[in-house]
């Protein structure tokens, strides 16, 4: 499909629905005022709560939140949530296990119906897990190693939850990337959007940190990278 066609794409560093609302005015103002909420990575944890916050926090912002209650591989499958999904205009994937959110999509009729509605100007959101699994490579978070996402952006790894500082797992990531890969620390209620054009922004009250080849390069190093 066209690239001009391709909707914004943004990834939150967690904590969604929760704290500064900076990133979730951004996204309403992109996306449009009906959010459609897939839980796949809380699916093991509390995927009724997640989407209930995300109502009470899309409603203080005259938003209406709706799911697709996507947390096995047969729901991923199945042809009412693929449609439900093709026909959405702001899909945001929430956090928990960024695996079981992979294994779960990947090659599924989920995801594709996804990646149409995406490339037919869909704004596609994810925070935390839901951030990390968009991109390939995804970070495994049990080590900080990398491995493979769901690739609406390439060349290009996750890290949630950041604090402002390096610590063992961020190191271990660093020196593992590939040459030339972006790894995008995210702190939570933060986020950076790709608009339609490629350009990147940042969201939120930060910080984020973009490292290439274990330096720390800022957000213009995301220019030019490649969608799934």
């Amino acid at each position: 499909m066209p690239e001009m066609t391709r909707g914004p794409l943004a990834l939150v560093g967690g904590g969604e629905w929760i704290g500064d609302d900076a990133i979730d005015r951004a996204l309403v103002e992109r996306g449009g005022h009906e959010v459609l909420v897939i839980p796949t990575a809380a699916a093991y944890e509390d995927p009724e709560a997640a989407v209930a916050m995300a109502a009470a926090r899309y409603s203080e912002l005259g938003a209406k939140v709706v799911s697709a209650m996507v947390l096995s591989r047969s729901d991923a499958e199945d042809a009412r949530n693929a449609e439900q999904i093709r026909a959405a205009q702001f899909i945001y994937l929430a956090g928990g296990s960024p695996l079981h959110l992979r294994v779960t999509l990947k090659d599924s009729a989920v995801l594709r119906a996804l990646f149409a509605a995406w490339y037919d100007g869909a704004l596609v959101a994810g925070s935390s897990a839901g951030a990390m699994a968009l991109s390939d490579p995804m970070i495994d978070p049990r080590g900080g190693a990398f491995t493979t996402g769901l690739g609406l952006v390439r060349d290009l790894a996750v890290v949630p939850h950041f604090t402002g500082g390096r610590d063992l797992q961020l190191d271990r990531t660093l020196a593992l990337a590939t040459d030339g890969c972006a790894v995008v620390a995210l702190s939570p209620s933060t986020g950076v959007i790709c608009e339609t054009d490629g350009t990147w922004i940042e969201v939120g009250p930060g910080p984020i940190a973009v490292y290439v080849d274990q330096r720390n390069v800022g957000l213009s190093a995301l220019a030019g990278k490649r969608f799934g």
